[in-house]
């Protein structure tokens, strides 16, 4: 390893430093601990949403886009006669 990488990884916390730092946490966030909880699962929920939502519609402007292009590629034949040519094989 480097020398960078080795000064990086012994700032790094180990087993017990992380048990100060949860029991500090535990501490100082105690009595908010179930309402910060709840107020991330619904922050997660709502991102879940979003990102569904999002999906529905790309899919949705996907379908929309299929139609568009059939319908156009339909009128572009009507207009050249090619439906004619077509049913006349």
């Amino acid at each position: 390893m480097t020398e960078q990488m080795q000064h990086i990884l012994a700032w790094m916390p180990g087993q017990w430093e992380w048990l100060v730092i949860l029991v500090v946490a535990l501490l100082i966030f105690g009595r908010r601990l179930p309402e910060i909880a709840r107020s991330v699962g619904r922050s997660l929920t709502e991102f879940k949403k979003g990102i569904n939502e999002a999906k529905e519609s790309t899919d949705d402007l996907a379908k929309d886009v299929k139609e568009i292009k059939n319908d156009a590629v339909k009128e572009a034949k009507d207009a050249a006669g090619l439906d004619d040519i077509e049913r006349m094989k």
